[in-house]
């Protein structure tokens, strides 16, 4: 999953996300007057709206395909237009579509500073009142995809980035429980390598899952105050940030990656880091609550049953010196938007895709971690189960760094942490190229 603009764009999940309560009920049906969209109850003309998403293989692209279906069946004259894409390509024709201001209908949304840009170019629809209903269902999910006290997205996963992990490979190499510390992770590491294993993969071609580590060790260095302080104040002189990369540093000096790493794809492929983990090729990969989908995806392509019950999760262990809380955790979700052009039918349709039905579909398919309140008893992989414990027990998710800063400062924040994976720059690099960046956004 990738991400990614401004001095306040930024949206720190800094409440807990424990918050899914449900504060009113709607209904199930695909449409909330069996009509197409307004409320004149008179006949409507004939519209289609475009849908664009990222489940593109296996049962989630099934199970959206049918949930676009049964939405046409109950609203006559509505056409819902399915684009399944992989990822990265999603985000690529989403950014093409934006510039050339022809946005599809409905789209996904991931919150911060790239939502509040959406809305300051008048690409993103005020759902405050249209969906009034189903954000008061899906209560404090929304706070990440709000801007000045507005929703523009409804969240449908939320989730936490950690360790996903082969349990097999972990026995084979005689380790008996998942590290909680870096001590342990380091010696996790030795374990692995001493029984021929490769520790961990990582698709840094990409930038984005080398750069979780970097703000996965910000989040254990730095305190709350410190990083929610810097959403506002684009400021990154405190001494925890340079920590971060000194930490990371230390790890990538235990050379605990793939061979190819920094040129190797996230999620496309059994080569990609996903595919090696998915494959039995390596035992650990640092990874979001989507991961298990995106496996399964690649397994079936190739024929194979994957990892099945091996795998499961950990989180990213504490470190021993740190002013952050060892409990926060990094994560944040997706979000369905509406273009500010779009038809009343892609609110309708939007509402829907957050229905008791509809999330319940999605929760037993282990797409996600569904923010509808009733969904989250059917999530039966036990793994993603015990992300929902974690996400629901958290003090503080810190939204990704390069989503809550926007796309100029993650850009740059992103582009010199792969630098430092590579070789190439420094802890403090890393602090002075996203410092210049901020400074430049101000």
């Amino acid at each position: 999953m990738a991400r990614m603009r401004r001095a306040t764009a930024g949206i720190a999940l800094a409440t807990t996300i424990a918050l899914l309560a449900a504060c009113s009920s709607g209904g199930d049906s695909p449409s909330g007057d069996g009509s197409t969209g307004g409320g004149d109850g008179g006949k409507k003309e004939d519209v289609t709206i475009s849908w664009w998403h990222n489940s593109n293989t296996g049962d989630g692209k099934v199970y959206y395909d049918k949930v676009a279906a049964d939405f046409e069946a109950a609203n006559p004259g509505v056409t819902v237009e399915v684009s399944a894409m992989q990822h990265e390509d999603m985000i690529t024709k989403l950014e093409a579509a934006f510039q050339a201001g022809d946005a599809p209908d409905i789209y996904m949304e991931r919150g911060g500073g790239e939502l509040r840009d959406h809305v300051n170019a008048g690409i993103t629809k005020d759902l405050s009142e249209s969906a009034a209903d189903t954000i008061a269902k899906l209560g404090g999910s929304v706070a990440g995809f709000q801007v000045d006290s507005k929703t523009y997205a409804l969240p449908f996963s939320l989730g936490v980035v950690g360790f996903w992990y082969n349990k097999a490979l972990f026995a084979q190499a005689g380790i008996t429980a998942p590290p909680t510390t870096w001590d342990e992770m380091y010696a996790a590491i030795d374990k692995l390598k001493a029984a021929g294993i490769v520790p961990l993969s990582v698709g840094a071609g990409e930038g984005w899952p080398a750069a979780h580590y970097w703000y996965y060790f910000a989040l254990r260095q730095c305190s709350q105050d410190v990083l929610t302080g810097a959403v506002s104040s684009l400021d990154f002189s405190d001494p925890c940030f340079v920590r971060a990369g000194e930490s990371l540093q230390e790890f990538l000096d235990a050379e605990p990656f793939n061979d190819g790493f920094l040129s190797t794809v996230a999620q496309k492929g059994p080569s990609s880091a996903s595919g090696m983990l998915a494959t039995g090729k390596v035992a650990i990969e640092l990874q979001g609550h989507w991961e298990p989908g995106v496996m399964q995806g690649i397994t079936d392509e190739l024929g194979s049953e994957g990892i099945g019950a091996d795998l499961a999760w950990f989180a990213f262990p504490a470190v021993s010196d740190g002013d952050g809380d060892p409990a926060a955790q990094l994560g944040g979700g997706d979000a369905w938007a509406v273009s500010n052009d779009a038809p009343d039918a892609a609110v309708d349709f939007a509402q829907y895709l957050l229905s008791d039905e509809v999330q319940k579909g999605f929760a037993e398919l282990d797409m996600g971690l569904p923010t509808n309140p009733t969904a989250s008893k059917y999530v039966s992989d036990a793994a993603l189960a015990s992300l929902l414990e974690v996400r629901d027990a958290s003090p503080f998710i810190q939204l990704y760094f390069d989503t809550a800063f926007g796309k100029a400062i993650g850009d740059a924040m992103n582009s010199k942490i792969v630098d430092l994976f590579a070789g190439k720059a420094t802890p403090q690099d890393i602090v002075d190229a996203t410092q210049a960046a901020a400074d430049a956004e101000k």
